[in-house]
């Protein structure tokens, strides 16, 4: 008996993520908890502006940081919480003496657990009737969670604070090529 495979040849992604050296604690980290335009996986998009009356009404400190949206594991706070022009930014700090949160940070560290995804309520929302679409123009943001496997792909920590010695290495050489100039 013989078997014949074909090969197929198929182009390489080619993803173009922003790196940076962030000036974060230990205990910080930062990333994406939403991304405009892109739908999830209950097929929601949220759109740019969805997030502004929220942050408006209540800053960072009132949205709740959770594990895995459980209400009774918050991990730490929320220094930071914004739209840009990718998406909703969020900057936070791990509580020092909660159990809980110096596992996620281990396990954010570890790239074990890098999801991040909202509890929201909708405010305001259309559907595209062909597609099914639902299209968040309005949500009122209760908290962002640490998770396993987000809803959104992409939604995830971009950067932790570390006192690695390649990361301090690399800061006193920025340090002498600044000053150089």
């Amino acid at each position: 008996m013989s078997h014949s495979f074909a090969l197929t040849r198929r182009p390489l992604a080619r993803h173009t993520a922003l790196a940076r050296l962030a000036s974060l604690s230990a205990d910080a980290f930062e990333g994406y908890a939403s991304l405009f335009g892109v739908a999830d996986g209950a097929g929601d998009v949220v759109e740019p502006g969805a997030f502004a009356a929220s942050l408006k009404k209540r800053g960072p400190r009132e949205v709740r940081m959770l594990w895995q949206h459980f209400a009774h594991e918050p991990i730490g706070v929320w220094e930071a919480i914004r739209e840009d022009s990718r998406g909703l930014y969020v900057r936070g700090r791990l509580t020092g003496h909660v159990q809980r949160a110096g596992e996620a940070r281990a396990l954010i560290a570890d790239g074990a657990v890098n999801g991040l995804s909202i509890g929201f309520r909708t405010r305001r929302a259309t559907r595209d009737a062909r597609s099914g679409t639902r299209h968040l123009l309005e949500i009122e943001l209760w908290e962002v969670s640490v998770v396993t496997f987000p809803l959104l792909t992409g939604s995830h920590v971009t950067a932790i604070g570390t006192e690695h010695a390649t990361a301090s290495h690399i800061r006193a050489a920025a340090s002498r090529m600044a000053s150089s100039e």
